[in-house]
């Protein structure tokens, strides 16, 4: 009998001797693993570097897709045909421009036409001028490029006037998504400079997506008439979306309850397929599927942070997975080699000049109309040079349209890498941190240019003099806290101490009944406003990361602080205390926690900050709650021990660490195992136990007190809390008797170091007589200044004694 031929592939791999990386067209997909495996590794290899230098993630994509192409990595013989076969690109591309469309989506969401309507003087005048002048001016190099690379292979005919068009739009676009990632890791969102550069930014990104789409139809249509017939139906579908699709698809949303509480899983499957069939439109009708994809981001709403929420789910996946490879596709298409003349190289660095200068100098001049400072303007110049993956994605589709040869690809390339890359840098260099504040002061009137203070110092003179100042040092009245969601139970808790006596207004009656009532009601609240309450501003930090979300949430930081959880938490717990609160969301890198701490309380004036300690010993709140730490692991040296550290190096006031040890929230209930129950009841129904109300409110204070500037604060803040009538103190004086025989020499406290300067270097025998006097003095003179009201709450003790720790414990011991 013959023998059968091979019915079937063989199914053993690698373990029959197959070799994974040659390209099979019936099963791609091991050859794409391999290819999407090495661009992301290789990517967040190359971003690890140059994050240091606060480099954009698409920095390291673009480079990477460099090194991996031609012009690197493609040089050595065999790596291209075994890594990125020309059988496989088709694949590779196909998932590349998927992953883009997804990404143009998600960038019609960031932008917020909202910001563009609110500024829309300034957004015209800075966003025309930023464009219009670039525009002009590549405009007018294109005349060389057109003659010059025009016989390069690879191009189709096209008239010098869409060759024009195409290049004046790359030259005048501005990357929205890089320079909203910039200006927030600056900290310039909120600045007039992040403001007028966002409002720019929006508009011109509009603008110029609209040109290119015009661009690409003018390419791709085959004559005159076809191109109008294009630009037409582009109208009339834009107005369709507008007009039909945006108002049924907010109903939807609010049907299900979307916009409120965030999407569902079929929300995001709608707002995908409504991707995916805008962006099969606008493709079929000649102009490339990213514009339907962006369209659909600008439509949807966001409100209640739909936006944001909505982009939670579905950029990881876009960011992490397709991004890299539309980029290392770049990449493989970019040949550096190919600039391998001198005619080539002065294009190179004309255009570079044409970018950057004509973007710089419109940007300038139109916001120094708009009366901004010169410095404020030339960042405004430089921001809106920035070009990043934008200019990536409006290239690649000139390339792919055939408008652009590799050489000439290779160009602006080159461009986008240099004018993104400074952008960071020479921000950094014209608008540092203490220009930014040295400036808002001078718009305040506080400060003349050269930094003099225009605020006049009055002092009272006499015996008010000597209260007044005695008050000042003393009295807290503007606290800054830390707002940390774990930490909000025994936070609430100690505030409440401060707010002093609750006033009591008494029974109410109806104002159509009452008879002198109203007007003595009104005295009554006029006298209680009179006593000025503490200030309290609470101030809340996300960690800002490299989700666009999280840029998200910083353009829109107003909604987020209005809608915030905790902060709103903490509105109602002031009002309900006798405090008077402020709150702020922050959204900052962990990194910076103790620098954005510290120049709130220099912005607030405060006179203290109160510092909760993690419950998990983590900067993070989303640890597990159902985890239990242990003492030693929230007190190791972890990022909350070194955030805590950080900040104390820096701090311009005063500042307490609360370390909670269940003060403010129930104890732990022990687990009494299981117990019968009746049949109709669920296990589960019987596990809650109601905590009864407190009926004893009281709270009792101990203070070893040693001496020293830390001490003197802590008992003021001590006196400040026995203001509450729940509230008693003990505070004893440690008197330590030195023992005979010891004379080294230690650094003690001395004014010289109060005021911020080293201690003073003495003998401890002289040193020890001078500071406990100087500390017995301040302990008699505060226990002297008690009033009436307070002498029944705290008592004032000394101890004397030669081995101070053991006594205090025991004197703790007994008393507490």
């Amino acid at each position: 009998m013959p023998t059968s031929s091979v019915r079937a592939p063989h199914q053993g791999g690698i373990l029959e001797g197959a070799n994974p990386s040659v390209y099979d067209s019936k099963n791609p997909i091991t050859i794409f693993i391999i290819q999407a495996g090495i661009i992301i590794i290789f990517c967040r290899l190359l971003h690890y570097p140059l994050s240091k230098i606060k480099q954009p993630r698409v920095i390291a994509e673009i480079i990477g897709g460099i090194v991996l192409g031609p012009s690197v990595l493609g040089r050595i013989p065999g790596f291209s045909d075994a890594i990125f076969p020309t059988a496989s690109i088709p694949t590779l591309s196909l998932a590349a421009n998927l992953g883009l469309v997804l990404f143009l989506f998600l960038v019609g969401l960031e932008v917020d036409l909202r910001l563009l309507l609110a500024n829309w003087r300034v957004a015209l005048s800075v966003g025309a001028a930023g464009m219009v002048l670039p525009f002009g001016l590549g405009c007018a190099i294109a005349y060389g490029l057109y003659h010059e690379f025009r016989d390069d292979s690879g191009l189709v005919p096209i008239s010098f006037g869409i060759y024009m068009l195409f290049v004046g739009v790359a030259t005048a676009i501005t990357a929205f998504p890089v320079l909203c990632r910039i200006l927030t890791e600056l900290k310039l969102l909120q600045d007039h400079v992040g403001i007028v550069v966002l409002s720019a930014g929006v508009g011109n990104d509009v603008v110029g997506w609209i040109l290119l789409a015009l661009c690409v139809a003018l390419v791709n249509a085959g004559s005159g008439i076809t191109a109008l017939y294009i630009l037409l139906t582009s109208i009339a579908y834009i107005l369709f979306l507008v007009y039909a699709v945006r108002p049924a698809l907010i109903w939807v949303l609010n049907r299900t309850g979307s916009i409120q509480n965030g999407p569902t899983q079929s929300m995001v499957a709608l707002t995908v397929l409504l991707t995916l069939a805008s962006a099969f439109f606008t493709g079929i009708i000649g102009i490339h599927p990213i514009f339907g994809a962006f369209l659909v981001g600008l439509i949807c709403p966001h409100d209640g942070g739909f936006a944001i929420k909505l982009t939670e789910k579905i950029e990881d996946l876009v960011t992490v997975f397709f991004l890299p490879l539309y980029f290392a596709l770049s990449g493989l298409s970019t040949n550096i080699g190919l600039l391998d003349s001198g005619m080539t190289w002065a294009y190179v660095f004309g255009v570079i000049a044409v970018a950057f200068f004509g973007k710089l100098i419109g940007g300038t001049v139109a916001a120094r109309l708009c009366k901004l400072v010169w410095r404020e303007s030339f960042t405004v110049g430089v921001l809106m040079s920035c070009k990043g993956l934008v200019e990536i994605i409006v290239l690649n589709i000139g390339l792919e349209a055939r408008i652009l040869s590799t050489r000439t690809f290779t160009i602006f390339v080159v461009m986008a890498l240099v004018t993104t890359f400074a952008t960071t840098p020479l921000t950094s260099a014209l608008y540092p941190p203490w220009y930014r504040q040295k400036l808002a002061a001078w718009k305040r009137g506080e400060i003349d240019w050269d930094g003099t203070s225009l605020i006049p110092e009055t002092k009272p003179s006499g015996a008010d003099s000597m209260s007044a100042e005695k008050y000042d040092a003393g009295d807290i009245r503007r606290l800054l806290v830390y707002l940390r969601l774990e930490s909000l139970p025994g936070l609430f808790t100690f505030l409440s101490l401060l707010g002093g006596d609750r006033p009591e207004g008494g029974s109410r009656v109806h104002p159509s009944k009452a008879g002198a009532g109203p007007d003595e009601q009104a005295e009554e609240s006029v006298s209680i406003l009179q006593k000025r309450p503490l200030q309290v501003h609470g101030l809340r930090m996300l960690e800002l990361t490299e989700r666009l979300s999280s840029v998200m949430k910083d353009t829109e930081i107003d909604d987020v602080s209005t809608k915030d959880p905790v902060v709103n938490s903490f509105y109602s717990f002031g009002q309900l205390n006798h405090l008077a609160v402020s709150g702020d969301v922050e959204i900052v890198p962990e990194g910076s926690y103790a620098a954005i701490l510290a120049q709130s309380a220099s912005q607030q004036a405060s006179d203290m900050v109160f510092l909760p300690w993690s419950e998990t010993g983590s900067l993070s709140e989303t640890g597990s709650t159902t985890v239990e730490y242990s003492t030693h692991h929230r007190l190791e040296n972890g990022p909350h021990s070194q955030f805590i550290t950080s900040f104390l190096s820096r701090a311009p006031c005063h500042t307490a660490v609360f370390v909670n040890n269940n003060f403010g929230r129930p104890s732990k209930r022990e687990d009494g195992g299981l117990h019968r129950t009746k049949s109709r009841l669920s296990l589960r129904s019987n596990h809650g136990h109601p905590l009864a109300p407190l009926t004893d409110r009281s709270h009792h204070i101990f203070f070893p007190f040693f001496g020293g500037l830390d001490d003197r604060t802590a008992m003021r803040f001590i006196l400040r809390l026995a203001r509450n009538v729940n509230v008693t103190a003990t505070i004893v004086f440690v008197d330590v008797q030195q023992a005979s025989g010891s004379a080294e020499a230690e650094v003690v406290p001395t004014e010289a170091e109060t005021s911020g300067k080293k201690g003073v270097q003495v003998s401890a025998s002289a040193s020890q007589e001078t500071f406990f006097e100087q500390e017995r003095s301040f302990f008699v003179s505060m226990k002297d200044s008690l009033t009436q009201e307070l002498e029944s709450r705290v008592l004032f003790d000394t101890i004397n004694t030669s081995q101070p720790l053991n006594d205090v414990i025991s004197r703790i011991t007994s008393e507490v």
